[in-house]
């Protein structure tokens, strides 16, 4: 074999290494992005944990509604900074009115937009609404200041029948995030199955 046969053989043994060597980078940066993944997502399912275990542990033995609602919604702003929450409740429960917040922000904003109609097409929905299908329920004001927000109603249910639904709110510049309503959803069922135990308690034949 001359030289320039081993020179020819010698680059492509070389070329072929480096390949080989561009694929296994590949497939440790594909495993590395993985793992890093499945860590983020590993995090935020124990946040999630986490604040509902809080949370529960928070209520637990509470049968004043009002107070429950209270100590919910002070759980909440804690968990989700600068947000407003509030909370819309069906007829049935003492504190809804008509219609109107039980709990709500001394300086109301979103709130005031609410109407009786809206608040029954949210409650009837039973699922997380965004701002712009609550305008396709026929949510209605300052759209200079509407856009200025970021909203979601996420729904209170007790087998599957609605009982109101939790307003929060903030800053369309620190926009509510998927992660942010999963975890306030994780928390909703408990906190549908005391409230309604609170109101039993309220009602003539609980008392």
């Amino acid at each position: 074999m001359d030289h320039k046969q081993r020179h020819r053989r010698l680059r492509l043994l070389i070329s072929k290494l480096n390949k080989e060597r561009k694929r296994q980078a590949k497939k440790i940066d594909m495993l590395c992005n993985d793992l890093i993944a499945a860590q983020r997502d590993f995090i935020r399912r124990l946040s999630t944990i986490s604040f509902a275990a809080d949370f529960y542990k928070s209520i637990l033995g509470e049968t004043h509604l009002d107070r429950l609602l209270s100590i919910a919604r002070k759980l909440i702003k804690d968990e989700f900074t600068d947000a407003n929450v509030t909370f819309f409740l069906r007829n049935g429960f003492p504190q809804s009115g008509d219609e109107r917040p039980a709990t709500s922000d001394e300086q109301l904003t979103l709130e005031n937009y609410f109407t009786a109609e809206l608040v029954d097409a949210i409650c009837k929905s039973n699922k997380i609404c965004t701002l712009d299908e609550m305008f396709a329920m026929g949510l209605q004001g300052n759209l200079t200041e509407l856009n200025k927000i970021s909203a979601a109603a996420v729904p209170l249910s007790q087998l599957g029948l609605s009982i109101g639904f939790i307003l929060i709110y903030r800053s369309a510049e620190n926009k509510l995030t998927a992660d942010e309503l999963n975890k306030i959803s994780s928390v909703t069922s408990g906190l549908s199955r005391a409230m309604q135990s609170c109101a039993a308690l309220r009602s003539p034949l609980g008392a």
